[in-house]
């Protein structure tokens, strides 16, 4: 690894406070294109990394890597490592709306589980809880009951080290009060497996598949498009997703325009075939 490569990951660890895992993906994504080519990465221009990249057929892949590379070019400008900020352009990917479920999809899943048992009872309070507050599930999946405080959920494990804190439903503080009655033993975490251990996200995935045929995010999206529907603000919104920008929230708007299409359509004389 070169010397240049060490110092952009303590800046990006350290000054900027990424977490963990942002910093190894970073790692990754640096150090591949050094062993792939020989070089250290300070030393090859614009050309050479998009050649070393093309083997990345999928864009979203490859615009992480290019991500990677530009903030690692911008960072060695600004310390004077190099003469000149490269940047490099990102390939195009048609923008895909956000997948979400409704109120009555998901009722409808929660009507499916057995909650007699303690580990139906889990699935139902996980699904409630995880459309009632827009979490992410590594944030979820990292929460002790020490972070229900009253009706308000503190998020302390998010992406990006940013604390924040989101009002919860009582619903789902009362059937998560409920799955922790039946559990058959104690644990610092929230949700666990059969075992006693920490839920992993892998099985989180499977109860919302069981159940509802999608994955944890889908219900984050469902969580913003209900609260977009609502008419809540874009703003206000995005504090409670924890976007550190408003531009990742606005891919909800589209909900916005399909409901004055709608309304449009409805209510508008001319939209009726009547000339």
């Amino acid at each position: 690894m070169s010397r240049e490569l060490e110092a952009f990951l303590e800046y990006i660890s350290v000054t900027r406070a990424l977490s963990k895992q942002s910093v190894l993906a970073y790692q990754s994504d640096l150090t591949w294109i050094e062993e792939s080519t020989g070089v250290s990465l300070i030393k090859l221009d614009s050309l050479k990394v998009l050649n070393t990249l093309s083997v990345y057929e999928n864009k979203r892949t490859l615009n992480r890597k290019l991500s990677s590379v530009n903030a690692f070019f911008d960072f060695c400008y600004k310390e004077q490592f190099k003469a000149k900020s490269d940047k490099l352009q990102f390939a195009k990917i048609p923008k895909l709306l956000p997948r979400f479920l409704s109120f009555k999809a998901i009722e409808e899943g929660l009507s499916c589980i057995d909650t007699t048992t303690w580990i139906g009872q889990r699935d139902y309070a996980l699904i409630l809880f995880l459309y009632a507050s827009g979490s992410r599930i590594s944030e979820c999946l990292e929460l002790s009951l020490n972070d229900i405080e009253g009706e308000w959920l503190h998020i302390r494990h998010a992406k990006g080290e940013k604390e924040r804190v989101v009002p919860l439903a009582p619903i789902a503080i009362k059937s998560i009060y409920s799955y922790i009655d039946m559990m058959p033993f104690t644990s610092e975490f929230i949700w666990c497996n059969y075992k006693g251990s920490k839920l992993s996200r892998i099985s989180a995935y499977k109860i919302t598949q069981k159940y509802l045929g999608v994955s944890p995010h889908v219900l984050r999206h469902s969580y913003a498009t209900a609260l977009i529907s609502g008419g809540a603000d874009l703003r206000v919104v995005q504090e409670l997703l924890g976007h550190a920008s408003l531009m990742t929230t606005q891919i909800y708007t589209h909900i916005q325009k399909e409901d004055l299409k709608e309304t449009v359509e409805v209510y508008h004389p001319m939209t009726k075939e009547i000339f």
